[in-house]
C-alpha cells in the first residue's frame, strides 16, 4: 500500500509514468543498479535514462526519512495525550517535510520559554481573552490574574502577550504567510565585520563587504562565496523580506480594530514576528537556499566530472610521461601499451641546472629503447618549456646518438595532459600498492601518462574533489557531494565498459553490481588462473554470486574471448536470441557480427516476447553493428600560441587557443599557456544569450578566445569568445 502511495507521489513530482516508476522502485528493491537498470530493463522502466532513474531513487530516500520523521512525531504527540483522529489523519496525508514541522511544532518539546512560564503561572486564559478582544478594559481583567508570583496586572498583560507570541509563531497559516513573504521579497544582505575588515584573509570577499540582492536571484556561486566568508568569520549574512510590510499582514488576520486589547495583541504580533516568527524562517530559508546553492554547485561538479572521465583517450600506446619542473628536474617515466613501468628518471633541461644536451641524449635513448609512441606532459610548472623542449629533441635541434634514432622509428606525438590530483593519487594507498618500491615523483609521473592512455581507468582511483573541476566543493553537504560524485563515477565507467582482464581493481570496484570486495576478488582470480576467456568463468571468482554476475556481466569486456558476444554490450541474458538470430539467418553469432547484410535482413518483431521488447532488440541489434566500440571522442593534439608564455605577455585583443580547464555557472575557465587560467564570462562566451556555459562548451575542449582584460595586480585575465 506505502509503496502504491511512494510511486504515486514521485511520478507525480517527476512528470514520470506511475507504472515505470512502480517498476523503477521494484527493480532498485531487487538491488539492481542504476546503469543496469538504465541500460538492461527498458521494458521495465520505459527506457528512463540514469538521470531520471537516480531522481526516482533520491525522492524514494526522502519520502523514506519523512516517514520515519512521521512515525516520530505521532509517538511524541501521542505520549502527550493531545492526538486526535483528525491530527492523525492530517499527518498520515502529509508528505512534505516543511508542512509536517508545522504541524507538529505546537507540540514539539522545546526549552522552557517565555510563553511556557506564562502558561504556569495561569495566564493562558487572560491570552485567550487578549485575543477575543471584546474587553474594553485589559488592564482590569488581567488585574484579576495579580497573584501569586505575578505582581501586578501589568505583569500579567506581559506574560499573556508573551503566551500570544508564541501561538501566533506556531500558528501554520502564519508561518505560510511569512514563508510567502520570503518568497516574494527576501533580500539577502552581506557585511564585513569590522575587525576583519582591513584584514589579508577578507580581500579575498571584498566583493562582499557591502552586497545586497534579492535572494531569489542569488546565484548560487554568490551565495557560497558568502557563506564561506561567514563559516570563516568575516562576513555576517542575513535574510529578511520587508518586516514592516509582513508584520501588518499577519495583524490583518488577528487584530481586528484600534482597541486596548487590538494594540495589546499587535504588539505581541510585533515581539513574536521579531524574536520568534522572523528569525525561525530566516533559518529555514538560509537552509533551503544553501541546499539549493548546494545542488546547483553538486550538478556543475559533476557534469564536469563526468566531461572529464569520459576524455578522449589515446589508448594502448607506449607512452613516455613527464612531471616537469625546474629546480627539481623533470620526473620522466616510459610505460608500456598496457600502462606498466618499464623504466624511469630524471632530467635537468632547465634553470638553474640547464643540463640540456645530457636531458636531450637521456629523453632520445629512453624513446628509441621502450619504443616510445607518444609523450604525455604535465601541464604544471614548467609544462611550456618542456613541451618546447621536447619538441626541440624530436625536431633533432640536439645532436645525439644516430643508433638510438635509427631504433626509435616514427617520431612520438606530444600531448600536454591535465596533472591536477597527481600529487594526491602518488601519496595515496592506491599508489603505494601499485608502487611500493618508487617514490611519490615516480608515481605522479606514472599517474600523468596513464591519464593520456585512459582517463577514464587512472583518474577513478583519485578522489573527485583533488581532480579540481569543482567550485567551493569544500563548502557544499558533504555527503550528498559524495553520493553524486560516486554515482558520476559509475556511471561513466559502464558507459565505457571495462575490459576484464586489464582493468585495475580501483576500476573494476565501480562496475555494476560489483564493489572493493569482488574488484578484489576478480583481480586475486586473475592472477592465479590466467585472463578470463568468458564472463562466465565470474561464476567461479570467490563470492560473486547470480545475483551480482547478472548486474556486472553486460559492463565487462573480454578481448578475442570465446564468445565475440563478450566483447560487447550484450548482455549474457540476452546471448540465446543472437543465436537464434544467427539461426535464422544460417551463419554464426560471428558471421552475424561482421556480416551487415545479415544484420538488416533481422525482423526484429519476431523476436519480441513477454520479457523481451523492442527497447532491448533495438540495443541488441545497434550492439552487433559495433561491439565493444568506445563511445569517447577521439584524441586531439593541442598546442599553445610559441609567442606567449607569461602573463605579461598578453594584450588586449590578441586572440589565442586555449583549453577549456573548468566550468561554473558563471563562465569557464580556460589555460592559454601563461600559467593562470584566464575566466571567459558567461556574457562573453556567445552573441546570444544563453542560460549556463554548459550550453556552449565542454570541459577540455579546444576553444579559441580573445584578450579583453589583463589585471596584472590580481592576476586576472578576461577572455571573450565572441566573434573568434
Amino acid at each position: 500500500m506505502q509503496q502504491n502511495i511512494f510511486s504515486s507521489l514521485i511520478a507525480t513530482s517527476l512528470g514520470i509514468s506511475e507504472k515505470f516508476v512502480a517498476g523503477t522502485l521494484a527493480l532498485l528493491e531487487e538491488g539492481c543498479t542504476i546503469p543496469f537498470i538504465a541500460r538492461y530493463r527498458k521494458e521495465r522502466t520505459g527506457g528512463l535514462d540514469e538521470v531520471q532513474i537516480a531522481a526516482i531513487s533520491d525522492r524514494y530516500e526522502k519520502l523514506l526519512e519523512i516517514q520515519k520523521r512521521k512515525e516520530t512525531v505521532i509517538k511524541t504527540i501521542t505520549e502527550q495525550d493531545k492526538m486526535t483522529p483528525q491530527l492523525q489523519e492530517r499527518i498520515d496525508k502529509c508528505w512534505d517535510a516543511t508542512e509536517l514541522e508545522d504541524i507538529y511544532l505546537p507540540y514539539k518539546p522545546k526549552r522552557r520559554t517565555r510563553a511556557q512560564v506564562a502558561r504556569e503561572l495561569g495566564l493562558e486564559p487572560l491570552a485567550k481573552l487578549l485575543m477575543l478582544q471584546r474587553e474594553r478594559d485589559p488592564e482590569a481583567a488581567a488585574a484579576k490574574f495579580a497573584k501569586g508570583d505575578v505582581a501586578t496586572a501589568d505583569d500579567a498583560i506581559k506574560g499573556a502577550q508573551d503566551i500570544i507570541a508564541e501561538m501566533i509563531s506556531e500558528d501554520e497559516r502564519t508561518r505560510q504567510q511569512v514563508r510567502n513573504a520570503f518568497s516574494r521579497q527576501a533580500t539577502i544582505t552581506s557585511k564585513v565585520v569590522k575587525s576583519k575588515a582591513n584584514s589579508d584573509e577578507a580581500a579575498k570577499y571584498s566583493d562582499y563587504f557591502d552586497w545586497s540582492e534579492p535572494l531569489k536571484r542569488c546565484s548560487s556561486h554568490r551565495l557560497l562565496a558568502m557563506r564561506r566568508g561567514e563559516t570563516e568569520g568575516i562576513l555576517r549574512i542575513s535574510i529578511s523580506p520587508d518586516d514592516e510590510e509582513t508584520c501588518e499582514r499577519i495583524k490583518r488576520h488577528y487584530v481586528y480594530g484600534n482597541t486596548p486589547c487590538g494594540r495589546l495583541v499587535a504588539e505581541a504580533i510585533d515581539d513574536g514576528y521579531k524574536r520568534l516568527l522572523k528569525p525561525s524562517i530566516e533559518t529555514e530559508f538560509a537552509s533551503l537556499s544553501k541546499d539549493k546553492a548546494d545542488e546547483e554547485a553538486i550538478r556543475v561538479f559533476a557534469e564536469n566530472l563526468r566531461q572529464l572521465l569520459l576524455g578522449a583517450p589515446l589508448g594502448q600506446k607506449r607512452v613516455m610521461g613527464v612531471d616537469p619542473g625546474f629546480r627539481t628536474g623533470c620526473k620522466v617515466v616510459c610505460l608500456d601499451a598496457q600502462g606498466n613501468l618499464l623504466h624511469h628518471d630524471a632530467i635537468f633541461p632547465h634553470p638553474p641546472v640547464n643540463k640540456r644536451t645530457e636531458a636531450a641524449l637521456a629523453l632520445q635513448r629512453m624513446i628509441a629503447k621502450y619504443q616510445i609512441e607518444a609523450i604525455s606532459i604535465g601541464n604544471g610548472t614548467a609544462s611550456r618549456e618542456t613541451d618546447a623542449f621536447i619538441k626541440d629533441v624530436l625536431a633533432g635541434r640536439y645532436n645525439y646518438d644516430t643508433k638510438s634514432t635509427a631504433k626509435s622509428g616514427s617520431t612520438p606525438q606530444v600531448f600536454v595532459v591535465s596533472e591536477s590530483g597527481a600529487s594526491v593519487y602518488s601519496a595515496s594507498k592506491i599508489a603505494r600498492d601499485e608502487f611500493p618500491d618508487e617514490d611519490v615523483t615516480v608515481r605522479g609521473a606514472v599517474s600523468i601518462g596513464r591519464r593520456l592512455m585512459d582517463p577514464l581507468a587512472e583518474l577513478v582511483k583519485i578522489d573527485p574533489k583533488s581532480i579540481g573541476v569543482g567550485q567551493y566543493q569544500h563548502d557544499v553537504d558533504q555527503t550528498k557531494l559524495k553520493h553524486s560524485l560516486d554515482q558520476t563515477v559509475e556511471s561513466c565507467v559502464n558507459s565505457v565498459g571495462v575490459d576484464l582482464n586489464t582493468a585495475s581493481q580501483h576500476l573494476l570496484m565501480y562496475v555494476s553490481g560489483l564493489g572493493a570486495t569482488l574488484a578484489k576478488n576478480i583481480v586475486e582470480y586473475r592472477r592465479e588462473n590466467g585472463a578470463f576467456t568468458s564472463r562466465a568463468q565470474l561464476l567461479k571468482v570467490p563470492r560473486l554470486g547470480p545475483s551480482a554476475y547478472q548486474q556486472c556481466a553486460g559492463f565487462l569486456r573480454i578481448r578475442d574471448g570465446k564468445n565475440p558476444l563478450d566483447n560487447s554490450a550484450v548482455h549474457p541474458e540476452s546471448y540465446p536470441i543472437v543465436e537464434k538470430m544467427a539461426k535464422d539467418q544460417g551463419c554464426s553469432v560471428a558471421d552475424l557480427i561482421n556480416n551487415k547484410d545479415k544484420r538488416e535482413a533481422i525482423q526484429l518483431p519476431q523476436y519480441v516476447t513477454a520479457d523481451v521488447g523492442m527497447p532491448t532488440l533495438t540495443d541488441i541489434l545497434s550492439e552487433l553493428e559495433k561491439p565493444g566500440r568506445d563511445p569517447r571522442e577521439q584524441l586531439e593534439a593541442f598546442e599553445f600560441d610559441k609567442n606567449v608564455s607569461t602573463i605579461d605577455d598578453l594584450v588586449e585583443g590578441m586572440i589565442l587557443p586555449g583549453i577549456v580547464t573548468n566550468i561554473t555557472n558563471f563562465g569557464a575557465f580556460v589555460d592559454i599557456g601563461v600559467h593562470q587560467d584566464g575566466l571567459v564570462h558567461i556574457s562573453q562566451m556567445a552573441n546570444r544569450r544563453i542560460a549556463h556555459p554548459l550550453d556552449v562548451v565542454k570541459l577540455h575542449q579546444h576553444v579559441q578566445v580573445r584578450v579583453i582584460e589583463v589585471d596584472h595586480r590580481r592576476h586576472r585575465i578576461s577572455l571573450s569568445m565572441k566573434g573568434v
